[in-house]
């Protein structure tokens, strides 16, 4: 009989669970085989895996399980007895019962191909009919694969068998063996891993194209040189640009090795980029996965290709925070992710030819976290994870961003020396093991010679953001802070180490720094005099607090300071950022109305000469138009907005990257606002590859012209056989992306009414389960205008909310539910006075009420919906005169 405790069925794994657990067993290795070798049969919906896992029990005689989201189990073998399946296997785990001291367990099974980008992906290229498979674990999906112990403390060496067609690529973390063929099927047997946790295990399978280099090694390390490889989907090829890419490899490896000291531990250095991918990237240690979006087919800014660095330095710094020592458990996630964002844009910053990485942190990164730290649903950097749901949705901007600007505040407080001698110590001492946020913070107090505990009390387990703010106190200047907790009441004062600049403009028309001194905020101090920085009035004079974004915190800019702002540009691209990405939350905290913004905008966007910035708050400004400003003053902004940008496109520079953000600023707000249609027409009907004439040197490639075409099909310009005819030109992974959002766009009934329920049920029209990306596309095409045509559905969005969410992956369910959201911000529907009368605030808090018990994860993710459009319709009345700020 199944023990009570161990619900075979339950997909779900609890904290107490795994800690149980981990107790009871010490993982030796894995020997899985995996068959993939008819993935080419769309119509197979399996594959074959057999695995073998050799531990140990500390209390022979007890039980534990196994999880295992598998299709069947054929056979499962424990020390050699043969277990009966109808009482070992269930749903989602597989009982193990009276253990020895050292135990084998073999099990045959069967698992699903995947097309939510979760466990194994399976991806038919639209373009030439192949076939690509590769793996996606985090956090606990590797059991959609092999069964195992799906925990990260639980560490072990895994040994890959992997089979597939003779002629592709097979891969995995460590190097291959032997290779051998057989009816034209290949067998790669790999050597084994290092001890790793699961979800870090990787496969790749398909007929991928790629590319060798080699790194040279470290001596100072010890590290060997490392093979380098790339690869990409074939019909990718002649877009992949390896000369890059491993450049920026090989300076990463050498800037790590620097910094940390520790060589790198897992042999070769794969990057793999792959299709429908649900994340930016992943860690797997050996063969690192990136969306393919990074390897654009289209013309990409410098902006995008920084990201693309980021994001490699991002995935290479988990080698060591997250791969070599891992949290025991997800409540310390941010031991791995708030470090890797933080080292990532470090090495851009130091190690690569990309400038102004810290803007871009502070106006994109930053801004993320913001908006999730003033949700009610936030919580602390260390979180309190009780089970693997939670686990998930804690893939979020506290755990990366605001973690990321914590460190960036802590190595300002402690220093750089302390903080890097820091990491080596707690790598040579947690190495190939599992550590926790007081592990780290021992090391730190080791090498710093500064207590951390209330440090951390403060920034690391207390949630909400800082707001600073500055008044004259008759003899200069005093920084004030707040710390409003969004779940009620207000956290501790925090310690500040930060500067501040005072900034004049000067005679090329922009504001400059003048002056700067740095300041300290004590814990639980709530003002800083700042007398040494000349505060007094002038024309056009900025005073701006965290000058040098050295901490996380919500900056308020006095009005003096403001007005210089929204007239002229900062001289400095950090300094930019941080206003700009003040400005922003100034509009979404109701402090500043929306139109306000937008004059800023097109003062000043022209002058934003870094590229990411620029391109920040111009896709900022299509937000704050559709969102934050009332329904009334839309038009005649959407219009006068759409004429300042369709000018600015022959002053940014023939073919330049701030060119390409307004043409695609301006497809964005033609396909929600129905301006400038006739321009939208010109775009999509250029030759390809030819300028424009509106917009000399534009390049008008797919995705303009794509972009255009979507704009046009949701002001209704353009039919079904018009959109057919121009993906026949072009069918690939993108073109039939963009293909399914202009015609689920179309502002006609019944293709909205087939396009919202394709989303809701995840299957479409041809009843085709909808792939990841297939089902967001679709989505974004249901909420691209008019939202008319769509209100009607609301009643059967609430009902469906339980069913979808118990029915579906949490990835693919919160796709789902984020995508068909109600969320139109129009204040004036119904005659709103306050937020809490909208519609849709009234049905979804009606629907909270109703579903208290419903699960917490599927609870926030309405309820942070609810608090966007509760600040929206905040906003909206604010510029009115009708209501109060939110949050």
């Amino acid at each position: 009989m199944t023990s009570p405790e161990l619900d075979l069925d339950h997909k779900n794994l609890h904290r107490d669970e795994a800690e149980t657990r981990a107790t009871l067993v010490t993982v030796s290795d894995y020997d899985v085989t995996v068959d993939l070798s008819r993935a080419e049969n769309l119509d197979e919906d399996t594959y074959p895996v057999a695995t073998v896992i050799r531990f140990d029990c500390h209390v022979p005689g007890t039980t534990t399980f196994l999880d295992s989201l598998h299709a069947e189990v054929h056979r499962v073998v424990l020390n050699g007895k043969e277990l009966p399946l109808e009482t070992a296997v269930g749903a989602a785990r597989i009982l193990l019962p009276r253990l020895q001291e050292h135990n084998e367990v073999r099990i045959e099974s069967a698992s699903y191909f995947s097309t939510s980008g979760e466990g194994m992906h399976r991806f038919r290229d639209p373009g030439d009919g192949r076939v690509y498979l590769y793996t996606q674990y985090e956090p606990a999906d590797a059991r959609r694969v092999f069964p195992n112990f799906e925990q990260p403390d639980l560490k072990a060496r895994f040994t890959f068998h992997l089979k597939g067609r003779e002629d592709w690529v097979l891969a995995s973390n460590q190097d291959e063996m032997s290779h051998t063929i057989h009816e034209g099927v290949a067998t790669v047997d790999f050597a084994a891993t290092p001890p790793q946790s699961t979800y870090i295990t990787t496969l790749l399978a398909g007929p991928y194209r790629q590319w060798t280099d080699r790194w040279d090694g470290h001596p100072q390390s010890g590290a060997d040189p490392i093979n380098l490889r790339i690869f990409a989907r074939d019909s990718l090829a002649e877009h992949v640009d390896t000369e890059e890419i491993f450049a920026i490899t090989r300076s990463g490896l050498d800037f790590f090795h620097d910094l940390f000291g520790v060589a790198y531990p897992w042999g070769k250095y794969d990057q793999a980029f792959v299709p429908e991918y649900n994340l930016g990237a992943m860690e797997n240690p050996g063969l690192v996965t990136f969306t393919e979006h990074y390897i654009p087919t289209s013309q990409a800014t410098e902006a995008q290709r920084q990201a693309r660095a980021t994001t490699i330095m991002h995935e290479m710094a988990h080698m060591w925070f997250g791969d070599l020592v891992t949290m025991r458990w997800w409540d310390d996630l941010w031991l791995k992710e708030s470090f890797a964002d933080y080292m990532g844009t470090l090495a851009v910053d130091r190690a690569t030819r990309f400038e102004g990485a810290w803007a871009t942190f502070a106006h994109r990164r930053k801004a993320w976290a913001y908006v999730q730290d003033q949700y009610s649903t936030t919580h602390p950097i260390v979180a309190d994870i009780t089970d693997l749901e939670a686990a998930r949705q804690n893939f979020d901007g506290i755990t990366y961003a605001k973690g990321a600007s914590v460190l960036k505040q802590l190595v300002a407080h402690v220093g750089e020396d302390a903080f890097n001698a820091a990491s080596r110590i707690y790598f040579e001492r947690y190495r190939w093991g599992n550590a926790s946020l007081d592990d780290f913070l021992a090391v730190l107090s080791e090498t710093s010679g500064r207590p951390m505990q209330d440090w951390s009390r403060v920034w690391l387990q207390a949630a909400g953001v800082t707001h600073l703010s500055w008044s004259e106190d008759g003899t200069g200047a005093v920084v004030h802070q707040q710390n409003p907790d969004p779940r009620g009441g207000e956290a501790p004062q925090r310690p500040h180490t930060f500067r501040v600049g005072r900034y004049e403009l000067d005679d090329e028309g922009a504001l400059t720094r003048t002056a700067q001194h740095g300041y300290e905020l004590t814990v639980g101090a709530a003002a800083q005099p700042i007398t040494e920085v000349d505060i007094s009035a002038a024309t056009d004079r900025v005073i701006l607090l965290n000058d040098d974004d050295l901490s996380y915190a919500v900056v308020h800019l006095d009005e003096d300071s403001l007005a210089a702002v929204l007239k002229h540009p900062l001289a400095d691209p950090l300094a930019s950022a941080t206003v700009w990405a003040s400005l922003w939350n100034a509009v979404r905290d109701g402090r500043m109305p929306a139109e306000r913004y937008l004059e800023g905008v097109v003062a000043v966007s022209d002058e934003l000469h870094d590229v990411g910035l620029h391109a920040g708050v111009l896709r900022q400004s299509v937000t704050a138009l559709h969102r934050y400003l009332p329904a009334e003053r839309r038009a005649e902004w959407a219009q006068r907005w759409g004429a300042v940008l369709l000018s600015s496109l022959t002053e940014l520079g023939d073919g330049s990257d701030r060119q390409r953000s307004a043409v695609r600023t301006l497809t964005l707000l033609a396909r929600g606002s129905g301006v400038l249609l006739d321009e939208m027409e010109q775009l999509a009907s250029t030759a390809r590859e030819q300028g424009w004439v509106s917009a000399p040197g534009l390049r008008v490639d797919d995705e303009v012209r794509w972009a255009a075409l979507i704009a046009l099909a949701a002001q209704g310009r353009v039919d079904q056989a018009r959109l057919d005819t121009e993906l026949e030109v072009k069918v690939d992974a993108m073109t039939r992306v963009w293909h399914r959002t202009a015609v689920s766009s179309q502002p006609i009934a019944t293709v909205r009414d087939a396009a919202w329920h394709a989303v809701l049920t995840g299957i479409d029209a041809e009843g085709q389960t909808l792939s990841n990306d297939l089902l967001s596309a679709t989505a974004e095409g249901v909420t691209a205008s008019r939202p008319e045509l769509i209100s009607g559905f609301e009643p059967e969005f609430w009902s469906s909310l339980e069913k979808i969410w118990t029915r579906r992956s949490i990835g693919i369910a919160t796709r789902t539910i984020e995508g068909l959201f109600p969320g139109y911000h129009d204040a004036e529907a119904d005659g709103v006075a306050v937020a809490e009368e909208h519609p849709v605030v009234v049905a979804g808090q009606s629907w909270l009420d109703e579903h208290s018990q419903a699960a917490h994860t599927l609870r926030r993710v309405i309820i942070e919906e609810l608090e966007d459009l509760r600040r929206a319709v905040h906003a909206q009345l604010m510029e009115r005169g009708a209501s109060t700020p939110a949050g």
